[in-house]
């Protein structure tokens, strides 16, 4: 079974074809994926959503683009209060993001500060979103240490020296599509650690992979990102998708039982993708997004497909 553990299903950008993303995602033996809250409204939607498909768990957070000035009582307590549905399985996402000029460094580090531990206070997993920010998201993530620290550093764009970093506070790096980008430093990344510790994601409808760089993204594309990672380690197609989901089950929903999206023979594991029987995805005007354009990691300008 393929996974996506980020993936902004319940965007507006879905709004016109939902059925049909998810009866394509299926039909890609995608059987679990994490749609991540960026605010509390965005939240709400993905909890809803969860709850209309045993396949999809949402997670509660709040976007560093979100957040212009000290939090309120009233924002942290309807967050916290969402919490506690059982379809959600994390915090997130939630960090820093510096990458445009009118950012508020205090606030995004209090925010951080407080959505971290929220996620300890439920012993839930966090999703963490890093821009133009290593150095103060690592120095958080260092002093906000506990035993229990654990969670994804969603759509990763540093070095494997990060991404060592990051597993050492006890984070697993969830690899996007940017690794079939012919630039991307994501391949030497997979190569240099365990693959103990790598996860999935699309963050559709955002950063589609080759060879639908530039179109809309959508939960089945997370195969490409799969393939890509069985090539960097050199191992079968179907090896690695059983690692990858045994670790998403571990960090997300330890002790649930992975409901199958479908049996096998998948169609996945045929490497020749028929490219031709794939429906054209829709075309996306980034900058007409809903979502904060923050979630356009390091490097990755409009013009590359983010």
């Amino acid at each position: 079974m393929l996974v996506d553990v980020h993936s902004h299903l319940s965007f507006p950008e879905f709004d016109q074809d939902r059925p049909e993303i998810i009866q394509r995602m299926l039909e890609h033996n995608v059987g679990y994926l994490i749609d991540p809250g960026i605010n509390e409204t965005t939240s709400r939607r993905a909890i809803a959503l969860a709850k209309e498909h045993p396949f999809i768990r949402a997670c509660v957070g709040l976007h560093p683009h979100e957040v212009r000035g000290p939090l309120s009582n009233p924002i942290i307590d309807g967050l916290s209060s969402l919490l506690i549905d059982e379809v959600v399985v994390g915090v997130g996402e939630i960090g820093l993001d510096y990458h445009y000029p009118d950012y508020d460094a205090a606030a995004q580090q209090e925010a951080f500060r407080t959505m971290l531990r929220l996620a300890r206070h439920h012993n839930l997993p966090v999703v963490i979103h890093s821009r133009d920010a290593w150095k103060d998201t690592l120095r958080i993530l260092r002093q906000e240490r506990h035993s229990d620290l654990r969670g994804i550093m969603h759509c990763f764009s540093g070095d494997a020296a990060i991404a060592a970093e990051c597993i050492e506070l006890g984070l697993s790096i969830s690899i996007p599509g940017t690794i079939t980008y012919k630039k991307s430093i994501l391949p030497e990344v997979v190569r240099a650690i365990d693959l103990r510790h790598i996860l999935t994601e699309t963050d559709a409808p955002y950063l589609s992979p080759v060879p639908f760089r530039g179109k809309r993204n959508e939960p089945s594309f997370v195969r490409y990102v799969t393939a890509a990672i069985a090539e960097c380690k050199q191992i079968p197609l179907e090896e690695a998708e059983k690692h990858i989901e045994a670790n998403t089950f571990r960090l997300f929903s330890p002790g649930e039982v992975p409901k199958k999206a479908m049996k096998k023979p998948n169609p996945l594991f045929e490497i020749a993708l028929d490219l031709h029987k794939l429906p054209s995805p829709t075309a996306i005007d980034i900058r007409k997004c809903s979502y904060p354009a923050g979630d356009r990691q390091q490097g990755q300008s409009d013009d590359q497909g983010s």
